[in-house]
């Protein structure tokens, strides 16, 4: 599943080949993959495109939105006078399309976006634009680390005190879009070990966390998000964020950048953890 950075680079890539294009027929291969009545969307222009969590809202013009989650092993490939690709990748992005994994084709005034799905846990969903952030999927969300204040998170941390600080955030109605790889790179940069209880976690870490956060998840937005051999940018180039800017993911058995004890790889909640366990010594 895609982490939030790499849901930003697929946003800001596709805004340039599916903004302000008109939606001229949306077909449907798969009723589990489209929630809403298409013909609604029909004959209307994408006037923006919005990013909540994880999921994608394509806003139209006639107050309605399309709300898009990728999941594990979705995809949106624009295909026009060029073709872009992004999310998961396969022989999709040079394949002749619609094909089998196809689950919705919406053919614009200039060119076809469409939603490719193997597993099929992916979905779109015609919404009131108006209603989108009463979604219930979107309603549960908390806020992302750059909307957050030290004071907000702190008083997270205390309410749920006897879970693991990785579990804790993780937890995208705790605080949203820190997937595996961020929530590692913030515990490393805040120095926090992950199995700590989230209750011990003090004022000062918390801020020293939540800036490591917004700076982790930052980068690899710059980079292109960390693909991770499974999710590329909008141009269907790969981004590099794990190779230029990771510190400790996927790292195990390499020395630590701060003081060059050997990364090692740790199960916390139920998640393979990577860490330096000087640095992050548990308390």
């Amino acid at each position: 599943m895609p982490e939030l950075p790499e849901v930003e680079t697929i946003r800001r890539g596709l805004k340039d080949f599916i903004l302000k294009k008109k939606i001229i027929k949306i077909e449907v291969f798969c009723d589990k993959s489209f929630q809403g009545e298409p013909s609604l969307a029909e004959n209307h222009v994408i006037k923006s495109i919005r990013r909540f969590g994880k999921a994608l809202i394509l806003d139209l013009d006639n107050a309605n939105s399309l709300m898009i989650h990728l999941r594990m092993t979705g995809q949106l490939i624009y295909d026009g006078k060029e073709r872009y690709a992004a999310g998961h990748p396969s022989e999709n992005f040079v394949a002749n399309l619609p094909n089998k994994q196809t689950r919705v084709l919406i053919r614009l005034n200039d060119g076809t976006l469409y939603f490719n799905d193997q597993r099929k846990f992916g979905f779109i969903k015609l919404i009131k634009t108006a209603e989108v952030e009463n979604d219930s999927f979107i309603k549960k969300l908390a806020k992302e680390p750059w909307d957050m204040s030290t004071a907000e998170l702190y008083e997270k941390f205390q309410r749920h005190k006897n879970s693991l600080i990785k579990a804790t955030i993780l937890d995208q109605t705790i605080i949203c879009g820190l997937g595996n790889i961020y929530a590692d790179e913030a515990l490393f940069a805040a120095k926090i070990h992950p199995a700590r209880r989230s209750g011990t976690i003090t004022k000062k870490e918390t801020e020293e966390f939540l800036v490591a956060a917004r700076n982790v998840m930052t980068k690899s937005i710059e980079s292109g998000g960390s693909t991770m051999a499974t999710y590329v940018k909008a141009d269907g180039t790969r981004g590099d964020y794990l190779d230029k800017f990771a510190q400790v993911f996927h790292k195990e058995g390499q020395p630590c950048p701060d003081c060059n004890q050997k990364i090692i790889k740790i199960r916390v909640a139920g998640r393979g953890t990577h860490i330096c366990p000087r640095c992050q010594e548990l308390k």
